[in-house]
């Protein structure tokens, strides 16, 4: 995609049409994260153990967390690199297209170093079993302790690809770790008999082929895009540091308090057995469908709320949002009447035991009430990052995991038992929907107020040029 094929995309083409550009190749690349996450699942569930099953969905948070490093540097690199576009500064989002790519990978290699050092710490936090320890340490040596750089590599980079508006081959490089990882699970767990570990290396090596198709992609196109691997490139201002990591933390934030609130679950549903532990790890990977829309529709509009934002195109970045948290609404609604008529059947896919099947489906069943609420809160945190509107965001993250759903975890077991567990993410996101409304309702309701101000003649008292820094930022810009 040209430049002036950017520009139109996010300045003039008409608002279903440019979400649709950037959306759709975005949530047809979570649905391939979606397929090939949920690959491990279905082919371990193969072997119809429930102890491998239940090891993978320990293992979980301890993946998710290579998820919140590359939100950190690639959702707070990210807004940021797309408000430098609409302000029309190039260079400096260039250098910080390159600090937020080497920054998640000093980080990554951290992380990916200490699973291996402290490997059975590790499993211990996460909540494993006697009967699926060993299952665990084959999975995360092979997805986090050798797997984490190129995993958050290929994360880093499609984050910065879409948010210079190349969401398609953003998408692309999703799609051949997905298609790859489909193929090598059934031939490393049952041709070669690996089981567990088999399914650890097919990640691996998925994930490794979509970070070196992304490097090959920005050779191709250092002509043509701000984007910069380069670590000459990384040295940037506090200026522009303080704002990557004002939306990153609460982007970051909030991945980890989900990796809390899953390890909260998994060690909360020991106490009812491995088939309950195996049955809502199932649950949980059906449920990411829905979910995973959503944080397409979101990654894709993020950088149309953030270019209109420093554009100072207010109407069309608020057109943006409705017609985004429209659709979510009703693909939210079918997920809920697909889930509530075939639960059985869908869990039957994943493993055929009986006893795993009938906990599942009544699981599914509740839990996907609350795929609605998920939705509208998604597209709430996205503005605001998109805004770089960090406190906000920041507040969001906390209340919605944080202050909600962890502690309602350990109430509703205490008052209903195993169910209690699913009826949870309803009552958060529920109250959470309150909290970012109220939230969102008051940046709107300044943005009226600035843009009657234009209107009239007078000085508006802040600029919203880059959002939570626009004073710094101003600062930088007055130097130059």
């Amino acid at each position: 995609m040209q430049a002036s094929d950017k520009t139109e995309v996010f300045e003039n083409l008409s608002v279903p049409k440019a979400v649709a550009s950037l959306a759709i190749p975005t949530i047809l690349s979570q649905l391939v994260t979606m397929i090939y996450n949920l690959a491990d699942t279905f082919f371990v569930g193969q072997t119809g153990d429930p102890n491998q099953v239940a090891a993978v969905s320990f293992a979980y948070p301890a993946f998710m967390i290579l998820t919140a490093i590359g939100n950190l540097f690639g959702v707070g690199g990210g807004s940021l690199l797309s408000r430098l576009l609409g302000a029309k500064k190039s260079e400096d989002a260039n250098r910080v297209a390159a600090f937020s790519f080497w920054g998640c990978m000093l980080t990554s290699a951290v992380y990916g170093l200490i699973t291996l050092v402290f490997m059975d710490q590790v499993l211990a936090i996460l909540g494993f079993t006697p009967n699926t320890f060993a299952f665990g340490r084959d999975y995360v040596f092979w997805v986090i302790s050798l797997g984490a750089v190129p995993t958050c590599g290929s994360l880093i980079l499609g984050h910065l690809l879409r948010s210079e508006g190349a969401a398609r081959q953003a998408s692309i490089g999703i799609a051949i770790g997905g298609l790859l990882n489909i193929v090598l699970d059934p031939i490393f767990i049952f041709g070669f008999h690996m089981d567990v570990a088999g399914a650890a290396l097919a990640t691996m090596l998925s994930n490794v082929a979509a970070f070196l198709y992304y490097l090959a992609v920005l050779y191709h196109m250092r002509y043509q895009t701000v984007l910069s691997v380069n670590p000459r490139h990384a040295k940037i201002s506090w200026e522009y540091i303080k704002p990557v990591f004002s939306i990153g933390l609460p982007a970051s934030l909030a991945t980890i308090l989900v990796c809390i609130s899953n390890t909260v679950i998994n060690n909360l549903a020991r106490a009812y057995g491995d088939v309950a532990v195996a049955a809502i790890g199932i649950v949980k990977k059906i449920d990411t469908i829905p979910i995973n829309v959503c944080m397409g529709m979101s990654q894709g509009i993020l950088p149309l709320i953030a270019y209109n934002y420093a554009a100072k195109n207010f109407e069309r970045m608020k057109a943006v949002n409705r017609f985004a948290r429209m659709v979510v609404m009703c693909f939210a609604f079918l997920c809920i009447l697909v889930f509530e008529l075939f639960s059985p059947y869908i869990v039957r896919l994943f493993i055929p035991d009986a006893q795993t099947i009938a906990l599942g489906s009544r699981f599914l069943r509740i839990a996907c009430l609350a795929t609605p609420v998920i939705g509208i809160n998604w597209m709430m945190n996205t503005t605001f990052q998109a805004m770089g509107k960090g406190t906000q965001s920041l507040i969001f993250s906390a209340c919605r995991q944080g202050l909600f759903n962890i502690p309602l975890l350990f109430l509703m077991n205490y008052l209903i038992g195993v169910d209690g567990l699913l009826w949870t993410q309803l009552l958060a996101d529920s109250l959470t929907m309150i909290v970012s409304f109220t939230l969102y309702r008051f940046l709107i309701k300044q943005l009226e107020r600035e843009e009657e101000a234009a209107e009239s003649g007078e000085q508006p008292q802040a600029q919203p040029a880059l959002g939570l820094q626009e004073e710094l930022v101003g600062m930088q810009a007055s130097k130059e």
